[in-house]
């Protein structure tokens, strides 16, 4: 005779049924969860993929220097160095900057190397003590370092971030910034040629900082 008792929930092998309506709510919550889920998906992938980072190298953004020193040769009263760098360095900024309380006006562009070293270039014809210790870090005059043909005065407080000084043609020019000194040299030398190939500049001379 077949068996109609009732298991109980207790009971081994019970399997709860659900009526007709609480399972299609059942169903209904599932399919509104799984469609909240693709939803968010869809509007953060796009995102996502916006705002990756390269796989090889920081993000570098396209900067053209020698447009903009030639932009900036008329109010600078000199032509502002872009210097031309071998391959795999790069420019990641470059402006004029006005007189502040220095009372400096200063060209400023910046290149990173293949390694990921940063080196700046600030360039004036108005250089002066102010300025230069502002520039420098009030870091002190630790030596020389030739490069480009010319000595360039180091000063170096230690903190990973030398600076090179150049005073040639009418400027004074500034390598500063996170880099080894290797990678500095590449900079300066790219300097010099940079402006060898611009006219000098005439008028009031920036004050000597390289005897």
């Amino acid at each position: 005779m077949p068996n109609n008792e009732q298991l109980l929930p207790t009971d081994p092998g019970f399997k709860p049924v659900l009526a007709p309506g609480a399972a299609k709510r059942a169903n209904a919550s599932v399919i509104g969860m799984i469609i909240a889920l693709v939803v968010t998906i869809a509007v953060f992938v796009p995102i996502l993929l916006l705002n990756a980072s390269p796989k090889s190298q920081g993000y570098r953004p396209t900067v053209n220097v020698t447009a903009i020193a030639s932009d900036a040769a008329d109010v600078a009263g000199f032509t502002p160095v872009a210097p031309s760098l071998p391959q795999g360095w790069s420019p990641n900024y470059a402006r004029w900057v006005s007189a502040g309380s220095s009372g400096v006006a200063t060209w400023e562009t910046g290149f990173l190397s293949p390694k990921e070293g940063f080196v700046g270039i600030s360039q004036t014809r108005q250089a002066n003590p102010t300025w230069l210790l502002q520039k420098t870090d009030t870091a002190p005059v630790t030596g020389t370092r030739t490069v480009g043909g010319k000595d360039w005065e180091l000063r170096d407080n230690g903190k990973g971030t030398p600076h090179m000084v150049l005073n040639y043609r009418g400027t004074t020019v500034i390598l500063s910034g996170r880099a080894k000194l290797e990678e500095y040299d590449v900079v300066a030398a790219a300097v010099v040629r940079a402006l060898d190939e611009s006219p000098a500049v005439t008028g009031s001379p920036s004050p000597s900082v390289v005897p």
